[in-house]
């Protein structure tokens, strides 16, 4: 069944009223009844009954649950690290070495690390977040600042690159649109990328200026002035049980407990995609390689104290139990992104979307309208790599039949979908960032949009320049 506009009302309803009230687990829940009681003939009993199921169906798929129980585990690393001592320990090794004594090199410090790690954008956000955190708050730089530079430097980042699961992905879709030299046209597609590479010129000149404006500015200002990195009243994606965990009494601050767990979790996300893969990283499982990454990390963290008699084996137990317990809140708002997902895609949102694209096409304006596309799609779905799959088959054979620039067109896909994944408060991936953070997420979502819509608008202009030489 067809259901026309009928199909955006969920995701919008979510993210008005996500925004709106700052309430995200009721928005986002309304948003999937209002989608399952359109789905339900308008009955709202069999809707509710369908939302319901629809949240447990979200565990049918390993995917996501891989990634949801990784999200929940990510607590019992953040507890283990600086109860041992390890995050103060490395925050003293850092200053003592002068890496990080002012807010602009800590915020440096930050992007490069995001940068550097290219292979997933959640082990990126979780990687530079847990290193960084601890110094922004020594600095009272804000979390929705930190949050800024986690999300700017993960996704817009990683669809730039072909030797990571975003590339395998990308390039198995031109595969199925009969293209012959689908890596070639992945790799021409990378300059041509605009919002992804505007977005990454942004965020390092907010590093190395701070000149920041709109909500960031004031949060920034409240932060140096009041040493508030969080604003009052705010929740973060973490719970305090989480970011007020001192060092034991009597402990030695050692930044190799932190350290070595986090090289664990980076080392051991390519050795996973390797094995997934089949001994192709460019094919391997994402989901699973984080998970197994987590995993070995949690063991480092806990095996290291243990080694050094800092905890009993209870105490890593109880330590781990307890950071599990202190991101229940983020594993409930990803499975509730995820089942607002499964309904946007019951009822065609982003193909409905895309057909109204059709009407308007015109070839020099075909990239600059296909990125709007989308980048709307993305943001009402909270999803890139789905956007990606709707777009693609759309946008390939359109560019060849009307005889435009393959590689302009699908950067203007990617450019739109990680909009849309780098802003939507529904995103998985902006969800992290507030966790790595420890940001409220309608705050993170708030501060950054300014920043994203510039580098949407320059992108858009480009798109349209580019279509004019390239047709």
């Amino acid at each position: 069944m067809d259901y026309g506009w009928l199909s955006i009302i969920p995701p919008l309803l979510a993210i008005i009223l996500a925004i709106a009230t700052r309430q995200v687990y009721i928005s986002l829940f309304l948003g999937i009844l209002a989608g399952w009681i359109i789905l339900s003939d308008w009955n709202f009993f069999t809707g509710l009954a369908n939302s319901i199921e629809a949240l447990v169906r979200v565990f049918q798929d390993p995917g996501n649950t891989r990634v949801i129980i990784f999200c929940a585990l990510i607590g019992a690393l953040i507890t283990l690290t600086q109860r041992s001592g390890g995050v103060n320990g490395f925050v003293e090794w850092v200053q003592k070495r002068n890496l990080a004594r002012t807010p602009r090199s800590a915020a440096s410090l930050s992007g490069i690390i995001g940068f550097i790690i290219f292979i997933e954008s959640s082990i990126c956000c979780l990687v530079a977040g847990s290193v960084s955190r601890p110094l922004f708050e020594r600095l009272r730089i804000s979390r929705e600042k930190l949050a800024y530079i986690l999300d700017s430097t993960s996704a817009p980042k990683c669809v730039l690159i072909p030797l990571n699961a975003w590339g395998a992905y990308v390039i198995g879709l031109l595969e199925r649109e009969g293209l012959e030299n689908a890596i070639g046209i992945f790799i021409e597609s990378i300059p041509l990328n605009f919002y992804a590479i505007f977005v990454i010129l942004m965020v390092a000149f907010i590093i190395l200026t701070f000149k920041d404006f709109g909500p960031m500015k004031k949060a920034e200002e409240r932060a140096r002035t009041t040493g508030k990195t969080i604003a009052d009243g705010a929740i973060p994606m973490v719970s305090d049980e989480i970011t007020s965990i001192e060092p034991k009494s009597g402990v030695s601050y050692r930044a190799l407990n932190m350290i070595l767990p986090v090289l664990a979790m980076i080392i051991m996300m390519p050795i996973g995609l390797y094995i997934t893969g089949d001994g192709n990283i460019t094919a391997g499982t994402g989901s699973t390689s984080v998970l197994w990454s987590v995993l070995l990390a949690i063991l480092v963290a806990g095996a290291l104290p243990l080694m050094q008699k800092i905890f009993s084996f209870r105490e890593v137990f109880d330590l781990t139990l307890k950071g599990i317990g202190g991101l229940m809140p983020l594993a409930i708002v990803m499975t509730l992104a995820f089942a607002i997902g499964d309904a946007s895609r019951e009822l065609g949102t982003g193909t409905y979307v895309a057909s109204i694209a059709d009407d308007f096409l015109q070839p020099e304006y075909i990239a600059a309208i296909i990125f709007v596309t989308s980048a709307f799609i993305a943001f009402s779905t909270g999803t890139s790599w789905g956007v990606f799959a709707i777009m693609v088959p759309i946008a390939i054979p359109t560019a060849l039949i009307m005889d435009v620039s393959v590689p302009l067109s699908l950067a203007a896909v990617l450019g739109g979908g990680v909009f849309g994944d780098h802003v939507s408060p529904i995103s998985d991936t902006t969800l992290v960032s507030s966790m790595a953070a420890a940001s409220d997420h309608i705050d993170h979502v708030r501060t950054q949009l300014p920043y994203a819509m510039v580098a949407a608008v320059a992108a858009t202009i480009f798109f349209v320049v580019f279509g004019m030489i390239l047709h």
